[in-house]
């Protein structure tokens, strides 16, 4: 079997490893979290005392942009190359490239969100789902 032939027929474990990764490290999160009056504090720090201020939803997007990098390398792997190309912007992107534009673009997007609308991000999660779609498809 050819490396290229092996490489297509492997993909899938790679991207369940990162998959089944991201979720045991999220359900860790999850039991970290301490517990106030019976509930879950989603907000609290996760390690009381420490030198940076770690809550769950600061955990949880370090861990997603985690998760993107890993499957981008995924990506790379199952299909191999992802050639530049000249999208609207009129320069040569690259997946890499495309990636880095569609998450700083939607940090701007919600910090827009903040200062505009409010603490409520979902719809701002939703808007840059729809510009990350975007970026990848036309820049």
């Amino acid at each position: 079997m050819t490396a290229a032939a092996n490489r297509n027929t492997r993909w899938p474990v790679a991207l369940a490893a990162v998959l089944l990764v991201y979720a045991a490290a999220a359900g860790l999160l999850v039991t970290a979290l301490p517990v106030k009056d019976g509930e879950r504090d989603w907000f609290a720090s996760l390690i009381p005392g420490g030198w940076m201020a770690w809550s769950f939803p600061t955990a949880m997007f370090f861990l997603t942009i985690f998760l993107l990098l890993a499957l981008m390398a995924v990506w790379e792997y199952a299909r191999p190359g992802g050639a530049p190309r000249v999208g609207i912007l009129r320069f040569e992107t690259t997946r890499g490239d495309r990636l880095f534009v569609s998450l700083l673009g939607s940090a701007f997007i919600h910090l827009a969100w903040l200062g505009l609308v409010g603490a409520n991000l979902w719809w701002a999660l939703a808007l840059s789902v729809i510009y990350a779609v975007a970026v990848f498809r036309y820049v």
